[in-house]
């Protein structure tokens, strides 16, 4: 029996497994959470499905979040969990009044919440928000999607679905920041350069560092904090070594969100080396912290105020020398994008 309930399903790869976990897609966190503060009435179910590493059913900040250990494993395991994930959708279509299916990223939660909602003439969006607008997506051909169930985090991401694929994602949907997230109180600018991101190739640390030395030949007191863990981390170390940059580069490791939001109202620049970025939160969470921002990726057609695009290792070394020797051009909060504007356009898709 339906309950006339509206419920917004959400299919992801991953959730926080508590309420204290802060370091597990942040942005994803602050979404779900603006959604329920500004649509409390919204019943909003979450299907998580590799991590957390457990099968349970439970509240996230009143949110239901079921979770079905899939740990990206293969063949009889990723049936059993498709099986397992379709029972669980046609128990929720049975119960609640389901208005959307939203997914993020365009992989296995699209195979399912499309096929799903095709079966039950539901509402289907999929958020592509990186990698996944990359060529080779074995899921585009599997389920090839309509412009008007695709969104996208940027501009960027609009435009590199369509020359891969040949289908225009008809909704661009910038991710927003909370500013209630950040202590307001001014903090004096005493670290140089930040990187925040995981130590993967993808993001091109390597760079960061070599950056790091360059400048160092000319301000020898330097200070630079790189925060996150992952496999590239040893290799950084032993850069850092060669570069003798021991006193001037700090390798944080993971730290909780609020540190981290913390460190970036300490620094003057952000630095982001990656290679390839759908929309990195973490650059308009450095631009609402005052720092400025320097990038090789542009996200969006429009410009950003403080968000400098840099097109090799040269001009991104220039600017931040530039920026270091200039001070004056004073370190403002920049907010692009407020997660409530993320919320209000998503309410447009599934009129909620």
């Amino acid at each position: 029996m339906n309950n006339h309930e509206n419920t917004l399903v959400i299919l992801s790869p991953g959730f926080p497994e508590s309420e204290e976990d802060s370091t597990c897609l942040p942005l994803q966190q602050q979404l779900v959470r603006s959604i329920k503060k500004l649509y409390p009435d919204l019943i909003i179910i979450i299907l998580s499905f590799q991590y957390p590493y457990h099968k349970k059913k439970y509240e996230w900040f009143g949110v239901t979040v079921i979770s079905f250990n899939g740990r990206n494993r293969g063949g009889w395991h990723r049936l059993l969990l498709r099986q397992r994930l379709y029972a669980t959708l046609k128990k929720i279509n049975n119960t609640k009044k389901i208005i959307g299916l939203l997914n993020f990223w365009y992989g296995e939660c699209a195979l399912i919440g499309k096929k799903f909602a095709e079966r039950h003439g539901l509402k289907h969006i999929c958020w592509i928000w990186g990698q996944d607008a990359k060529k080779g997506n074995k899921y585009v051909p599997r389920i090839p999607p309509k412009a008007n169930e695709l969104a996208v985090l940027s501009d960027f991401l609009q435009n590199e679905f369509e020359k891969n694929y040949g289908i225009r994602p008809q909704y661009v949907i910038p991710p927003g920041i909370n500013s209630k997230e950040f202590n307001e109180e001014i903090k004096p600018k005493d670290i140089d350069i930040v990187a925040a991101g995981s130590l993967i190739p993808l993001k091109q640390y390597g760079i960061f560092v070599n950056v790091i030395a360059e400048i160092k030949k000319q301000i020898p007191g330097i200070k630079a904090i790189l925060i996150g863990d992952g496999p590239e981390k040893n290799k950084l170390l032993a850069l850092i070594e060669t570069n003798g940059l021991q006193s001037n580069i700090i390798l944080a490791g993971e730290r909780p969100h609020t540190e981290v939001l913390q460190m970036m109202q300490r620094a003057k620049i952000f630095l982001h080396p990656s290679s390839y970025e759908g929309f990195g939160i973490v650059c308009i969470e450095a631009l609402y912290s005052g720092a400025q921002v320097i990038s090789f990726v542009k996200p969006m057609n429009t410009e950003i105020e403080n968000w400098h695009i840099v097109t090799n290792v040269e001009e991104m070394i220039q600017k931040t020398m530039e920026i270091l020797e200039h001070p004056a051009i004073g370190f403002k909060r920049i907010i692009p994008y407020t997660i409530e504007e993320t919320v209000q356009k998503l309410s447009k898709l599934f009129s909620f």
